[in-house]
């Protein structure tokens, strides 16, 4: 039974390890805290003779809430089925140019796979010693611009101003902005849409929101922008978002207050562990996202991880990034435990 040709040269994305058996997971990036209590009374409120009928394919109540926070309309909101759908859908709609997309070297592993799945030509840009993106290397000719603020899996930020100037100079292609990450203590970029057409922000529910488990993502940016990317998803799935899911995203959306606790909350934890390390003779990465990119000195990276697995911890050891392993940040309880056994291998 022959596939098509392409199926051959697909390299697809490999997601974070689900562990077989108990373990404590840190090594995804998801939210250790529950979603807003108030889904809870929504579900049990739910109504499920509801789920005969197809979900709005336009997601019109969700795109109303995302543009009342955001301060902008709805037309300028797009949702898909997770973050990863919304930036395949992009990927097909603005970058399949002459010129190649710029990327850094070391960003969401995703980026080159949908540059292989479209035929989309791509040139990296190399990461400074710190592991820091430096948009000024980006400053050369190009079919569009993407990186992840905060980067992932490195946790470095980019300020406002210097996406700001950035966008100063490269208006002509799509600058896309993955803020995945963006609540953990970054700067947004989204106040710039009003400004640059050609800007797109990309963001999801999984992270800040607690929400990896119903898969939404959305994307802000020009009427025109929305527009090609709806034109792209209507020739996929015309209903990519269940009525379910949208409800719980509504729900999530509107409590700001929990968001913002919620998220503190990571901050204060992922600064305490990032100390905890540092004493006991690790390289911390600065980090603005809800994980950590840290080096074991007295041991290798590689070795930490297998020997962290065996003790029943799970974090994330990246072939392209071979001294360093990446932390997701869990609660108190959990962060106190990995240092203790940290503590326990390094004796």
């Amino acid at each position: 039974m022959r596939m098509s040709y392409k199926i051959n040269k697909l390299h697809p994305y490999t997601p974070g390890e689900q562990p077989y058996k108990k373990m404590i997971k840190l090594n995804t990036n998801e939210n250790p805290y529950p979603p807003t209590p108030k889904i809870n009374k929504l579900l049990k409120n739910f109504n499920y003779y509801k789920l005969r009928l197809y979900p709005d394919p336009t997601t019109s109540k969700l795109r109303k809430i995302i543009a009342k926070v955001y301060n902008v309309k709805s037309e300028q909101i797009f949702i898909g089925n997770g973050s990863d759908e919304v930036l395949a859908l992009a990927f097909m709609t603005f970058f399949c140019q002459k010129l190649p997309l710029l990327m850094p070297t070391i960003t969401y592993s995703f980026y080159p796979v949908y540059c292989k799945l479209y035929n989309i030509r791509y040139k990296t840009i190399p990461l400074q010693n710190k592991f820091e993106i430096n948009l000024k290397k980006m400053n050369i000719s190009n079919g569009g611009i993407i990186f992840a603020n905060p980067n992932t899996p490195t946790g470095h930020a980019i300020s406002y101003i210097e996406v700001n100037k950035l966008l100063d100079i490269h208006n002509e292609y799509v600058v896309l902005i993955d803020e995945a990450y963006i609540k953990f203590g970054s700067e947004s970029a989204i106040p710039l849409i009003k400004k640059y057409k050609n800007l797109l922000i990309v963001n999801t529910l999984s992270k800040a929101y607690s929400l990896a488990g119903i898969r939404i993502g959305f994307a802000i940016g020009s009427t025109y922008l929305i527009k090609g990317l709806e034109k792209v998803k209507n020739s996929f799935n015309s209903y990519p978002i269940d009525v379910i899911s949208e409800l719980i995203a509504i729900e999530a959306i509107k409590d700001i207050k929990y968001l913002k606790k919620n998220c503190n909350y990571i901050i204060y934890i992922r600064e305490t562990l990032s100390k905890q390390l540092k004493d006991v003779g690790f390289t911390v990465l600065p980090s603005k996202a809800n994980f950590m990119l840290v080096k074991p000195n007295n041991i290798s990276a590689k070795t930490m991880f297998i020997k962290l697995r065996n003790h029943g911890i799970l974090l994330r050891y990246f072939n392209n990034i071979k001294k360093y392993i990446r932390i997701s940040i869990g609660t108190i309880q959990q962060m106190n435990y990995l240092i203790e056994t940290i503590k326990y291998i390094l004796k």
